[in-house]
């Protein structure tokens, strides 16, 4: 069948390992035909073109900038690219009937692409995965309050979203139940688990002298355990309470941090990491991709840090790789995210609440004294049983 996805990925390389491109490779290979629509930044100078890449045929919209750009402009962008993907699909994909519209949060401005698309063929259908929940999560972060007529405006674009859309696929069973707690118009019956997913790559482990190897490089201690933090460091992740649990442990003997990441919040970690004489904490903005994935797996546990503020139930997607390089977790997030019990019921990692460092100092020594190893085997397997492209793909698909 023909199958469109909308998406604010880049989408620069299909063959990338990444999310969304994981998921439409999955597609081809079974035989559909793909069509991706995406964002040119106006960073990169592209007007609106046509590509393919293995067999997917992208198409690449001139937009305001998405991504490491100012709010102002991010905002404006979002409220344009609706029109503009519009615009440009009615240019290109001209007498196209799609059978399956896949689209994801954010943003959630994607209404009226759907509804133009569903009009030129009534048997089309539409499936959102809703990768965040806003504009509850900007109110969570203080953005704006409920009395903003930004909520308004975004609230009732959220609902025209979930009315249009056949099926939602959620993170987590907390986001279906957040959900349908929140929106009673929406089917229980169209909602279910469709969560991020990857595809597993062909991995060459690293020997121990490797290992030792990259440690020596970027001077981590090779004689205890590493907890790594890798991926944005923005205010959606409670840096504040990261810093605090860093500067309770900064002089630790039995174990080593590695946070490896950028993001709006970098300065201010970057600004404690200077003055803290921190000897058992390593901080990294940038580093090669290739040395970035063997640092990876010389590390032992993967921390996750949520902000306690929030009410929805997020579900970080860094937890796939710690996952898929055989690595617990030690959750460290607000009440209502599910991820950490998930890692305790399943046996590959800890949790706490991400307001008591006394609390993640226990988790902290707990996960210490048990069996990373066998932790690690439990996760990569509960990876392989969720979080496997085939796994969303077949949660797709079932409905056709």
């Amino acid at each position: 069948m023909n199958v469109i996805f909308l998406t604010l990925d880049r989408f620069l390389n299909i063959n990338d390992r990444e999310i969304s491109e994981d998921l439409m490779r999955k597609f081809r290979r079974e035989g559909h035909n793909v069509y991706v629509v995406c964002p040119r930044e106006r960073s990169f100078n592209l007007p609106t073109s046509l590509t393919e890449q293995g067999g997917v045929i992208i198409l690449g919209v001139k937009t305001l900038n998405m991504q490491k750009s100012s709010i102002i402009e991010k905002g404006v962008g979002t409220l344009l690219i609706e029109g503009q993907f519009k615009r440009a699909i009615k240019k290109y994909f001209k007498g196209i009937k799609f059978d399956l519209i896949l689209y994801t949060t954010p943003p959630i401005t994607f209404t009226n692409v759907v509804k133009y698309l569903k009009k030129n063929n009534p048997h089309t259908k539409s499936y959102l995965l809703l990768k965040d929940i806003f504009p509850q999560n900007a109110v969570d972060m203080e953005m704006f309050s409920k009395k903003s007529p930004f909520w308004w405006y975004f609230r009732e674009k959220e609902k025209a979203l979930y009315k249009v859309s056949d099926f939602i696929g959620c993170m987590s069973p907390a986001n279906v139940e957040f959900v349908l707690k929140h929106n009673a118009y929406v089917d229980p019956v169209s909602i279910e688990v469709a969560p991020n997913s990857i595809e597993l790559a062909q991995q060459v482990s690293l020997s121990d002298a490797e290992k030792q190897a990259m440690r020596n490089k970027y001077q981590i201690p090779i004689d205890k355990p590493v907890f790594i933090y890798g991926g944005n460091l923005g205010k959606p992740q409670g840096i504040p309470f990261l810093i605090e649990c860093l500067e309770a442990n900064k002089n630790r003997k039995d174990c080593h941090f590695l946070i490896v990441g950028s993001g709006t919040e970098y300065g201010r970690i970057k600004e404690w990491f200077d003055s803290s004489n921190a000897l058992s904490v390593s901080l990294y903005q940038r580093l090669p991709k290739s040395d970035y994935d063997k640092l990876v797996q010389c590390c032992d546990v993967g921390l996750i840090f949520l902000d306690h503020r929030f009410t929805i139930p997020n579900f970080p997607s860094r937890l796939l790789s710690y996952l898929e390089y055989k690595m617990p977790v030690l959750c460290a997030t607000d009440p209502n995210t599910d991820m950490g019990r998930i890692a305790e019921k399943n046996g590959f990692g800890y949790w706490c609440e991400s307001n008591s460092v006394e609390a993640f100092n226990s988790m902290l020594d707990k996960i210490i004294n048990s069996d990373l190893h066998g932790m690690g085997e439990a996760g990569f397997k509960y990876l392989s049983n969720n979080f496997l492209v085939d796994n969303t793909y077949s949660a797709i698909i079932k409905h056709f």
